[in-house]
């Protein structure tokens, strides 16, 4: 009679089984698998594992032999050919992945479960699967933009240093203009919240003006020093970085992280800035306005304050926003900068070999 492999556990080996038997979202046969090994390893013999989980005896012998010379890894998968066979052959799978990425239905810009399915003649919940199981999206497009910035990496390590490593007796701002915020008045009263309907407001609006927010973050403590005002050409540029020289304590270097834009490089700002030594200019690479921190403090006030709110006049939206700020900076939290300089510029140069790649290999039509 053949004798049931031994099964012997250590004690991380019975803490990972015990761990997959009680994880609500490990998958069930991995499950079973487990209990086998553990049931196993106290001295069950096959039969009696057998009747206790409703299995068959050769399968409870066979999962206990590969557990013994394939560890737990083996308990989470199948051998090649055994399990359910595909009923779609693979070179159907792979034609309706060269479609998707690489050619455009007639007519349109992009593949949609019907067409998709209508081309190669499969239905449309099974062209879903076959998407859903290699990560395509056809319907959804992020949008991107390279920097063409001849000393870009040179920028970049600036920029992040100072994040990473502001120096010492020295304050770091982040600082740009979130221009052209508008004052929107709806044009009838929105419907409150209450359970099972979300709160509503009407698609059109009335415009009452716009403003300028300037905006430094402290990148050490999240304390953000904004102003309000009518545009943003050189001289209101000019009266912020007056503005942060006064409130910035006089023993401290200043370091501005901004922008190229123009007002931002006018000769009055460069005249105020040779008398100013103590503030020290880093300009980020063009098309690269992501390298700014401050932006992340724009997205939350515009989700927060801006975005769902009711202005009848500019001055009411210069109100919102400064509320914003006072309850902001009563206990304020920095944005945590974790990615360096190097992985950043890695990235940068596959997507770079990507959109070249592109350029040379057009789509088929």
């Amino acid at each position: 009679m053949r004798r049931a492999v031994e099964v012997v556990l250590s004690d991380d080996e019975r803490a990972n089984l015990e761990k997959i038997v009680r994880s609500p979202t490990s998958v069930l046969r991995a499950v079973r698998r487990a209990r086998v090994v553990l049931l196993a390893a106290d001295g069950w013999t096959n039969d009696h594992i057998a009747e206790q989980l409703e299995m068959g005896v050769n399968t409870v012998g066979r999962w206990r032999r590969r557990f013994v010379e394939e560890g737990a890894e083996a308990l989470g998968k199948d051998r090649p050919g055994r399990g359910r066979k595909p009923s779609i052959p693979r070179e159907i799978v792979e034609e309706v992945i060269r479609k998707t990425t690489t050619e455009e239905p007639p007519g349109r810009t992009h593949w949609s479960r019907a067409s998709m399915a209508d081309e190669v003649g499969l239905s449309k919940s099974t062209i879903g699967r076959i998407w859903n199981a290699h990560g395509l999206k056809p319907h959804r497009v992020e949008s991107f933009k390279l920097s063409n910035d001849p000393n870009f990496a040179e920028k970049l390590e600036d920029i992040v240093g100072l994040y990473l490593e502001p120096p010492e007796n020295a304050v770091v701002f982040s600082v740009d203009e979130k221009s052209q915020i508008q004052a929107l008045d709806r044009t009838q009263p929105g419907l409150p919240l209450k359970k099972g309907r979300a709160g509503t407001m009407t698609h059109d609006y009335k415009r009452h003006g716009t403003t300028t927010l300037f905006a430094a973050l402290n990148v050490l403590t999240g304390a953000v020093v904004g102003v309000c005002q009518p545009s943003h050409t050189h001289a209101e540029w000019l009266k912020f970085l007056k503005r942060i020289h006064r409130e910035t304590p006089k023993n401290k270097e200043i370091h501005v992280i901004c922008d190229n834009y123009s007002t931002h490089k006018h000769p009055a700002v460069k005249a105020w800035l040779a008398s100013h030594r103590r503030f020290h200019m880093h300009f980020t690479p063009t098309s690269a306005s992501w390298l700014n921190m401050v932006e992340r403090f724009f997205r939350d006030i515009t989700v927060n304050a801006i975005r769902r709110g009711t202005f009848n006049s500019v001055h009411d939206l210069i109100d919102a926003i400064d509320a914003y700020l006072v309850e902001h900076n009563r206990s304020p939290k920095p944005f945590i900068w974790t990615a360096n300089a190097k992985d950043i510029l890695a990235k940068v140069v596959r997507a770079r070999e990507a959109l070249e790649a592109r350029i040379r290999v057009p789509l088929v039509n």
